[in-house]
């Protein structure tokens, strides 16, 4: 039995192919468009879209984005840069924003233009981070509008750090098997 997708789609736009190392992992059903570039073991899973059409989107190595999630841009300068070690939650919405090395955002959050997330800093489940937020390195930040909810503690912060490469691995598998 088939499951009738056919594979990752992996589209050209205004003649801009998009730039995936040959270790990165595109699950079927995935959209990756444009001007993209995916580092080494980085993972983009079932029925995500990537989509550099008016500006550039940079993935950096063993970073994860989940299920469903979407990656846009915005013209006049504004990018979207998600740097190495970074983990996106299912159903995440990013657009136009900046995740540092080892940020972590959360199921369903959605980061709108020109935030920044700081490296190990966390954007928790459902968030709805407002513009031009800068999210500072070792915090937790929730709720919509999101805002500061405390100091992650060293738990935390090890268990966050712990998900990049859990998400090579299993991209690892996936690749194996597909």
């Amino acid at each position: 039995m088939t499951s009738g997708v056919t594979g990752p789609r992996v589209l050209p736009y205004m003649n801009v192919l998009p730039r995936i190392d040959d270790s990165a992992f595109i699950a079927d059903g995935a959209t990756v468009i444009g001007d993209v570039e995916i580092g080494a073991e980085s993972s983009i899973w079932y029925g995500c879209v990537v989509r550099g059409d008016v500006n550039e989107i940079r993935i950096g190595a063993r970073s994860n984005v989940q299920d469903g999630s979407v990656i846009h841009c915005t013209g006049g300068g504004l990018g979207t840069y998600i740097g190495d070690d970074v983990t996106v939650g299912h159903l995440a919405m990013l657009h136009a924003c900046r995740l540092e090395d080892g940020s972590f955002v959360g199921m369903k959050a959605c980061l709108l233009d020109g935030v920044v997330v700081e490296t190990g800093a966390v954007v928790a489940a459902g968030a709805l981070v407002s513009p031009n937020k800068r999210i500072p390195a070792g915090e937790l930040w929730a709720g919509t509008p999101a805002k500061f909810v405390r100091k992650l503690t060293d738990e935390e912060r090890a268990r966050f750090a712990s998900t990049a490469p859990h998400y090579v691995r299993l991209s690892r598998q996936h690749k194996s098997i597909g």
